[in-house]
């Protein structure tokens, strides 16, 4: 993995060329909360899918998460702070423009990027995230409660159980984490996510109970289209074909 530093946040990320191309157009992939760029982007072999169709992959991973800086301080995962972040790793690599995709928690971060720096975005793809976005339904604040339980076993409520688990299988910093859901919950207005004049794919699971309706989010964009991920949940949709299919016929179609 490379590394960079930017406003004293050290960051890790990859960057793989297209394949068959010099550099490709470049992609920014933006994980999820107990995530990595390894967990959410190279297993489920989005980084293989991305360079085959002929284009640069960036993906990072999060303050706090993988192999990047760990706080332990909430405001420290304030989302328009983890947006910086991407911004800044697009400097540090002087790219200009950038498709983004992120999912769930990485959706967010896309798209306060794209609503802070809509110069620097060519469009946007909103995995795991729908109404929630502007609605102010973020993840519940029991979750950092489950970050700091014993163990799996101490807890009964299933979200809370399906996050912990989670967590504990890509071996996070669980203090860190429960520092990330509570900084981490910054909502869009309905009017900020109007005024983002790109274009955008919402794509969530049919049994997807975490995102909101992927339908009503992508009504407020100007150029969003929604994308159904049929029978998935949360956690099973991000590597679904069908959300593969659909995000490279949005990157083909879009201007």
């Amino acid at each position: 993995m490379l590394e960079f530093s930017g406003q004293g946040v050290r960051l890790a990320f990859i960057d793989e060329p297209a394949v068959g191309f010099d550099r490709g157009e470049p992609i920014l992939l933006i994980h999820g909360f107990a995530s990595s760029h390894a967990v959410n982007w190279l297993f489920p072999q989005w980084v293989k899918t991305l360079t085959e169709d002929g284009r640069r992959v960036i993906a990072l991973d999060n303050r706090g998460h993988g192999r990047s800086q760990t706080f332990y301080a909430p405001a420290d995962y304030a989302i328009p702070k983890m947006a910086e972040d991407c911004r800044r790793l697009l400097d540090h690599l002087e790219i200009e423009r950038a498709d983004v995709m992120g999912y769930s928690m990485g959706a967010r971060i896309a798209a306060f990027l794209g609503k802070s720096h809509p110069e620097r975005v060519r469009s946007l793809i909103l995995g795991g995230l729908g109404h929630h976005l502007v609605d102010g339904a973020t993840l519940p604040l029991g979750i950092a409660d489950a970050m700091e339980a014993p163990s799996l076993d101490d807890l009964v409520d299933p979200m809370q159980r399906m996050f912990r688990k989670f967590a504990d299988a890509t071996k996070c910093d669980l203090k860190a984490m429960a520092a990330c859901i509570r900084g981490a919950r910054q909502p869009l207005s309905e009017a900020e996510a109007r005024r983002i004049d790109l274009p955008v794919l919402v794509a969530v699971g049919t049994a997807d109970e975490v995102a909101g309706d992927p339908h009503r989010l992508a009504a407020l964009f100007s150029a969003g289209e929604a994308l159904e991920i049929p029978g998935r949940d949360h956690n099973r949709a991000v590597g679904d074909p069908v959300y593969k299919k659909g995000a490279l016929r949005f990157l083909a179609q879009r201007p």
